[in-house]
């Protein structure tokens, strides 16, 4: 049995962060858990989904359900309906997909959620797989929602059971936030009771609660107020928020450190590495909003100097200033305002300079640094890899197809999928990209604006998040432009998770498909091309007959992704491409397609078998100079 559904209360377990979080839902007894992917918080729904696969499949009935909505705004109204219907549900997605699920958060908050709602939001400080970083603690601030930050694995467990019972006890949503490196690490879980069943508590009807027109949201508004003072009283007393003494006898000022979040591992580690343990006291927070005031203030009071460690935004740094200044204390706070502990992922080098300039001593030196006599410190840095479109992509043949149709002639509205890496040379057909679903409606608006032709990328996953608005309202407002629809049959990019455009085979008797076309059809569009995307011919042909053409025109180019072929449907290609004449034509293919299969030595070309999908789209755009073989 896999241990996360093991009840069986004090073994432990080493799981992912993610893994955790999953454990400590079972263990509150979730009903139900709806996402859009996306890393670092693709692996909660994933698990689930797995594990609700392996209890069908041993002849059980999980208790749990789950679901892939078409984007967060969505999961986060499924997840509030079913809470309102009694049910508690885990809200999964990444930080800025709360960007789209802003709306019903705020409302949710106000009228309440008997059932109990908890919304994991995965931030992403460092940028590994974003287009920003923005902390989302802003969101609970801004939301009037309580916000636990886990540090570990074991905290990953504790904050879900405790979020579910205060999400339960206050019928208001809260907050879960993570960051890449708590998502993905992993450490010891010790595994808690699972509950056989946990009743539902549905709403009573209530239309002056539950209908927020403006008269009812006045009165919700000062309820919400009511409720988070009620989950302050609970931070006060909070096990997650705790307070370690100096030792004693230290010398010079009273010193003091207040942390959150994730920073609390860095702290840990460079408070130990530099021997400097008991000589600061110690504010670690791990609910963190609404803020413990007056365990923070009481804590400002036995200092004569504090630090504000905080990763992302100086957001508790601000709110810790003004508690000492309300309150009249003349203790001095540092924090973020010497640059160093900017916006961006901490690490224990920057923690480790931090307190050094803090407590007055000489800067460690930082690994990968010259030294004074020139020698290296460390190990040298690795050369940079960018990422890249995989061997067989079909996104780089469509690429391919429209660089040798427009070339630099056209702009190349982009958006967020894997095919965002087009924007890497040679095929560089990305010039912008705003946001999830905005190239069709951000390369309307460039084209109106300068009336030049536009080419907008869109992957068919995006098109369901948030695609087919923008658009219905190209149609509408009868914009110029060209859409190409990248439909590789799957959310790819995120470890390919399902969505409504995927083969109903693949998707299960619990969900329906949903064809492209149609939709495009029915929207309005009347200049429509579907052809296969590793087919360079059709594909060529589509672009120039539709770049001739004006207003909004939609070539959808269908072809698997290339490891989601091999891995779930079992596609594999039986032969690969070889080099069958060097010279200036293998060359150019080499420098115009680009593939990773391909590899230099001189001026001779080779194919790495082991890399070769045996897409064959080498043979297409260099006929003669590539030829298909059967695999060694």
């Amino acid at each position: 049995m896999d241990p996360l559904l093991r009840d069986a209360p004090g073994e432990r377990h080493l799981f992912l962060g993610n893994e955790a979080i999953v454990r400590g839902a079972l263990e509150a007894g979730v009903h139900l858990v709806t996402c859009y992917p996306g890393t670092p918080s693709s692996e909660v729904p994933d698990t689930f989904s797995r594990l609700r696969d392996q209890i069908l499949a041993a002849g059980e009935r999980p208790g749990f359900g789950v679901e892939y909505a078409t984007n967060e705004k969505v999961a986060l109204e499924v997840g509030a309906g079913a809470a309102l219907g009694g049910a508690q549900c885990l809200v999964t997605m990444k930080h800025v997909g709360l960007n789209v699920a802003a709306d019903p958060l705020f409302t949710a908050a106000y009228v309440g959620l008997p059932g109990g709602l908890v919304l994991l939001s995965a931030d992403d400080p460092g940028c590994h797989s974003s287009q920003n970083e923005q902390d989302n603690r802003s969101y609970a601030r801004a939301a009037h929602v309580p916000c636990f930050e886990p540090a570990s694995a074991e905290e990953a467990r504790d904050m879900t059971v405790a979020a579910f019972r205060l999400a339960r006890e206050l019928e208001q949503p809260v907050m879960l936030r993570t960051t890449t490196r708590v998502s993905h690490l992993r450490g010891p879980v010790t595994l808690g009771p699972l509950p056989e069943s946990v009743e539902h508590a549905p709403m009573k009807r209530e239309p002056t609660r539950y209908v927020p027109v403006p008269a009812v949201a006045l009165r919700r508004h000062c309820a919400l107020d009511a409720q988070m003072e009620a989950a302050r009283a609970v931070a006060e007393v909070s096990p997650f928020n705790t307070v370690r003494a100096a030792a004693p006898g230290a010398k010079g000022p009273r010193r003091g450190i207040i942390v959150s979040g994730p920073a609390r591992n860095y702290l840990a580690d460079a408070l130990h590495a530099d021997g400097l343990e008991g000589r600061a006291a110690v504010l670690e927070l791990g609910m963190t909003w609404p803020l413990p005031t007056e365990l923070i203030t009481a804590f400002l009071a036995d200092c004569d100097e504090a630090l504000v460690l905080e990763e992302g935004a100086n957001l508790l740094e601000r709110d810790v200033r003004a508690l000492a200044q309300e309150h009249g204390l003349g203790v001095s706070i540092a924090g973020k305002d010497d640059g160093l502990t900017g916006f961006g992922e901490f690490s224990l080098d920057l923690v480790r300079r931090r307190l050094a300039r803090w407590f007055g001593h000489s800067e460690p030196e930082a690994p990968g640094r010259k030294t004074a006599r020139g020698a290296a410190c460390g190990c040298e840095p690795l050369p940079g890899r960018p990422p890249n479109l995989c061997p067989g992509c079909a996104h780089r043949a469509v690429y391919y197809a429209a660089r040798k149709a427009f070339g630099d002639e056209a702009i190349y509205s982009s958006d967020i999928g894997c095919y965002t890496l087009g924007l890497l040379p040679p095929l560089r057909t990305a010039d912008f990209l705003v946001c999830m679903g905005s190239s069709i409606s951000a390369g309307s608006g460039y084209a109106r604006a300068t009336g030049a032709p536009v080419v907008g990328f869109i992957g068919d996953s995006t098109f369901f998040h948030s695609g087919m608005t923008g658009l219905a309202n190209a149609v509408f407002n009868r914009h110029n432009i060209l859409v190409v629809i990248l439909d590789n049959g799957t959310t790819a990019m995120t470890g390919h998770q399902p969505n409504p455009g995927m083969a109903q085979h693949v998707l299960g008797e619990n969900a329906a498909h949903l064809d492209i076309e149609p939709i495009v059809r029915a929207l309005g569009v009347e200049e429509v091309r579907k052809v296969r995307g590793s087919n360079l011919s059709a594909l060529r042909a589509a672009f120039e007959e539709l770049g001739a053409l004006s207003g909004v025109r939609v070539l959808i180019a269908e072809e698997p992704c290339v490891l989601y072929a091999r891995r779930k449907l079992g596609k594999g290609k039986p032969r690969v491409a070889e080099v069958a004449r060097q010279g200036v034509e293998a060359l150019r293919c080499l420098e115009e397609l680009a593939c990773p299969a391909f590899c230099r030595n001189g001026d001779e070309v080779a194919v790495d078998e082991s890399l070769c999908t045996g897409c064959m789209i080498c043979l297409q755009a260099a006929p003669g100079v590539f030829r298909a073989r059967n695999r060694a």
